[in-house]
């Protein structure tokens, strides 16, 4: 059995989710961040014994769309797999639906799934410090029951809530800049999943390709990317109704 685990994670939460649903398996795991633009998944086969975990943001209550046709690219070829999500205290919507759907369209047999609550990363106070040490205890448990479902092999697919058609993708206003601590390195420019940030002017940002992942900001060696506070301080109190209570994992075996 090889396990795979296939994430984005912009601002570092949704990989530390990732990581606790894995801890339970002893074997290798091989690493693979969607984000990377050289990563070729139409070049990943999976087999049948083989484990595939796909842990991504909820944008919006949506897959980051730049994910899908890298999915779409894989051959499943029976693998199992385990759809899962990080949300930031709000809410997941149909990301995992939409998740389950585009795998098992392409091969794979969803066979658990994962919503993980993770701080929110443009409102940071929702969700601070999540996954807590409540949180890796439920997540470490739940990775358990997971390979204990894998090695026996008998499995079923698993239901997931969500609605079809999906809810409709917003656009975000939130398009980080560069102030004049930018060095020009590049780093941002080469990580940015969706080429928004031009590697010949790396302190610009095309704001119709940014899909507000903020993880240009997270990664910035010199701190010298932000949002706009005015526009962060107006998501904040529009997400307070929905956000200031603290929500649960919700885990599907």
């Amino acid at each position: 059995m090889k396990l795979y685990s296939l994430y984005f994670s912009p601002t570092g939460g949704t990989l530390k989710a990732a990581r606790l649903l894995c801890s339970a398996w002893d074997c290798e795991i091989t690493e693979l961040d969607l984000a990377d633009r050289s990563l070729d998944t139409g070049s990943l086969k999976f087999e049948k014994d083989d484990v595939c975990l796909v842990t991504v943001p909820s944008f919006g209550g949506r897959v980051p769309q730049f994910i899908i046709p890298k999915l779409e690219r894989m051959e499943g070829n029976g693998c199992r797999a385990v759809a899962a999500t990080a949300f930031g205290n709000r809410a997941f919507d149909d990301t995992l639906l939409e998740l389950k759907n585009t795998l098992e369209l392409h091969g794979f047999v969803c066979i658990g799934a994962a919503a993980a609550v993770t701080q929110h990363s443009i409102a940071p106070r929702y969700g601070a410090g999540r996954p807590d040490a409540d949180d890796e205890k439920e997540l470490r448990d739940f990775s358990a029951k997971l390979k204990a479902a894998a090695e026996s092999g008998t499995a079923a697919p698993v239901n997931v809530p969500g609605k079809y058609p999906y809810k409709e993708t917003g656009r975000s206003t939130i398009i980080p800049a560069a102030d004049d601590k930018c060095i020009r390195c590049g780093i941002c420019a080469s990580r940015c999943p969706v080429n928004a940030i031009p590697e010949n002017d790396p302190a610009a940002t095309d704001a119709e390709k940014c899909i507000s992942c903020l993880q240009c900001i997270s990664i910035c060696p010199q701190k010298a990317r932000s949002a706009d506070p005015a526009i962060l301080k107006a998501v904040e109190q529009r997400l307070e109704k929905v956000c200031s209570e603290r929500k649960s994992n919700t885990l599907y075996i």
